[in-house]
């Protein structure tokens, strides 16, 4: 069921205290049920004193106070948090202010058209909701003034992905401007900077509108929440969802299921990270996609190469550390016999006289020598795990050293 525009007082909930109780029973679930079904006024009884006993002692089940809309006794999560910070305005507010504007704006259009306006705005609320209250409120006021109007047609449907021009809309930084056309201006051109991906004129348009005098405050919060999380503006993004959140289950179904992942995807951001990086880049891919090859691109390609040379530099010590304790392992593993062995592909730092003790072999006949059927066996046996070439090289070894040409 789609949810109304202007929610009334959300309905109250129900007496927890018995479930309370039970809960809080030390037994099992089928214990419970066995006492319920085969003694019931017993345990009726036994629930009755534990309620009465909470009762005489202000316990916390039924004592708490009665909140406004709701029936006594309720103990919802809501009643443990902090009290939120910002309200939905009601139809009737809304429609209060914007007869105030009427009334001051009536020289602005013929009389006829203030007062169709003012018939788009029945006392009592329709029986089918407005679909949205800001473009209601927009519409309104592009009727009757021709400012609204010019920013209006500038971002209308089927528009290109482009932020007005600032001719267009500097009279809203106008203190003369009235206060309520002014903010419904600001409030509507943002969002559609920013379902446009212009986020940082988005962001500009939305960063001093106040969510308490807003007449769609959850659409303020969460579309300024979504530049401050596309320009990863972590810190100031937390802020703005959780305070949209304070109104979780009565603002848009949407609003609160994309800011609870925006979220918890700008709370786990590292800076300086590999995914901080990637998202600058992207944002550089943006600006260029609107054609805005300005300063604030610039600066954001060259905080991304500081940030890759970085990157680079920490890996390159971290190899070079890497590196240096493998030789300083290697070196000790040969002083004390025990070490790693030594990479194949490195140089060893070793120092010596480059001596080599002699051993006596002895001249007896046949060293050096192999019977036939071994000699084969070793040299099938060296075809198979070395190269071609060192078969041949050790084949002319065996034959010189039978012709007695290699000495012993």
């Amino acid at each position: 069921m789609r949810r109304p525009l202007f929610p009334a007082e959300a309905p109250g909930g129900y007496d927890k205290g018995v479930g309370l109780f039970v809960l809080a029973t030390p037994v099992s679930r089928n214990h419970l049920k066995g006492s319920i079904r085969m003694e019931p006024r017993r345990f009726l009884r036994a629930v009755l004193n534990a309620v009465m006993g909470v009762l005489s002692v202000g316990g916390p089940i039924a004592m708490a106070a009665p909140m406004h809309g709701q029936p006594d006794a309720v103990a919802s999560e809501r009643d443990l948090e902090r009290p939120p910070s910002w309200s939905i305005p009601a139809y009737a507010e809304v429609r209060r202010l914007m007869n105030g504007w009427l009334d001051r704006a009536a020289g602005q259009a013929s009389a006829a058209d203030i007062a169709a306006v003012r018939e788009s705005w029945p006392e009592q609320a329709p029986d089918e909701p407005v679909a949205d209250v800001l473009d209601h409120v927009m519409d309104s006021l592009s009727r009757i003034d021709a400012r609204s109007a010019t920013v209006r047609r500038s971002l209308g449907d089927g528009r290109p992905a482009v932020a007005p021009a600032a001719a267009d809309i500097g009279w809203l930084n106008d203190p003369a401007t009235d206060a309520f056309q002014r903010d419904a201006v600001r409030l509507w051109l943002g969002r559609e900077c920013v379902r446009r991906d212009c986020f940082d004129e988005g962001l500009t348009l939305l960063a001093d509108l106040d969510p308490t005098t807003s007449i769609d405050p959850a659409s303020l919060l969460f579309h300024r929440a979504a530049c401050q999380h596309w320009l990863l503006e972590s810190d100031v993004a937390v802020e703005s969802l959780d305070r949209l959140l304070e109104r979780s289950g009565e603002i848009p179904v949407r609003y609160e299921r994309v800011a609870r992942l925006l979220r918890a995807d700008i709370a786990a951001l590292e800076d300086e990270s590999l995914d901080h990086i990637a998202r600058r880049m992207r944002d550089v891919t943006r600006r260029l996609d609107l054609g805005r090859p300005g300063p604030k691109t610039l600066a954001v390609q060259d905080g991304v190469i500081d940030s890759l040379d970085k990157m680079i530099k920490a890996i390159e010590q971290q190899q070079q550390q890497q590196q240096s304790q493998s030789s300083s392992g290697a070196g000790g593993g040969g002083r004390s016999g025990n070490g790693t062995p030594m990479e194949d592909s490195r140089i060893a730092g070793g120092k010596g006289a480059g001596e080599v003790t002699k051993r006596e072999l002895g001249d007896s006949d046949g060293w050096g020598k192999l019977p036939p059927h071994e000699r084969e066996e070793a040299l099938q046996q060296i075809g198979r795990e070395f190269p071609a070439h060192y078969r041949e090289a050790i084949e002319q070894y065996f034959k010189r050293l039978a012709s007695g040409e290699e000495k012993r």
